[in-house]
Order: C-alpha cells, then structure tokens, then sequence
C-alpha cells in the first residue's frame, strides 16, 4: 500500500465521477427498479392508509370546525381555535402510508438508511417511483424517474 492511501484516504472530495456510468446506472435501475422486494414493499406500504384513520383530522377522527374563542375545555388540532394541540397536522399522522391515494416512492441506495417513515438525503435517492392507491406501480414499471441529486461517493461512502 503506498504512503500516499495512508496519509490521505480515498474519500468524496477526491473523486470525480463517472457520469457515463452514471447513465448506465439510471437507465438500469429504472428498467428494473420495480422488480426489487424493498421498492415493491415500499409500494404496498404506500397503499396503506398509514395515519389516515388517526386524530386531527384524520378519516375516522375529523376534526370538528370551532368558532374562536367557544371552546370547552382543551382544544386540539392545528392552530389557534382550530382545536388542536399546536403540534400541527401532521403530529398525529402516524408514519408512512399513503391513505390509500398513491403517490411516488423512492428507490435508493443503503448506505445511510432513513428511519421508518422518512425520506432518505436527496444524495442517496436514484430516483422515483409513482404507485396507485392499490399499491401498485403505473403502467407496470411505475414510471421512473431520476432524482438529479444523487451522488455515486458521498460522506457516508460508496
């Protein structure tokens, strides 16, 4: 091993990358993106109806419209008067899950993965898929398409 590998490793500043390979790896991926058993779970949790059914508005819970300044003890939901706990919609929205209505899912790398739930850095997303309310991808292959920010060598690798 040279002295040069020891003294500075091989890391993202370092590197160019390869943007025909790049290509090549784009055009691949979404030839067979939806073929993958994590995209294709990604998928049916996306048909799930994930926190659609919780409180502060959800399906089963809607929330109740309140004039200002009427209310009877606690108020919950989004805003002032809006009967909420100020924590916002999405507070009670209990993870991912499409309420049944699509939408895209993203194909990406593993070198950083997000918690469940999350999106990943834009730098490790290929690209995305789009998937109906039944969980599965449009016309067949979900017409993928290319993020334009990920990176073949970032911080976290590879």
């Amino acid at each position: 091993m040279s002295v040069e590998l020891l003294l500075y490793p091989i890391t993202h500043i370092f590197l160019t990358e390869n943007h025909t390979f790049l290509s090549i790896l784009q055009s691949v991926i979404g030839i067979h993106a939806h073929e993958d058993p994590d995209v294709q779970s990604q998928a049916q949790a996306m048909a799930s109806t994930g926190g659609a059914n919780l409180g502060s508005g959800g399906a089963l819970f809607p929330q109740q419209r309140q004039r200002r300044g009427t209310t009877k003890g606690p108020s919950f939901g989004g805003g002032p008067g809006g009967g909420g706990d100020g924590a916002g919609g999405a507070n009670s929205q209990g993870g991912m899950g499409g309420a049944g209505r699509g939408g895209h899912i993203h194909v990406y790398d593993y070198r950083h993965p997000p918690d469940y739930g999350r999106i990943p850095d834009p730098e490790d997303i290929f690209g995305s898929l789009e998937v109906d309310g039944a969980g599965n991808f449009v016309d067949g292959h979900g017409n993928y398409q290319t993020s334009g920010t990920y990176r073949l060598c970032t911080r976290d690798g590879m």
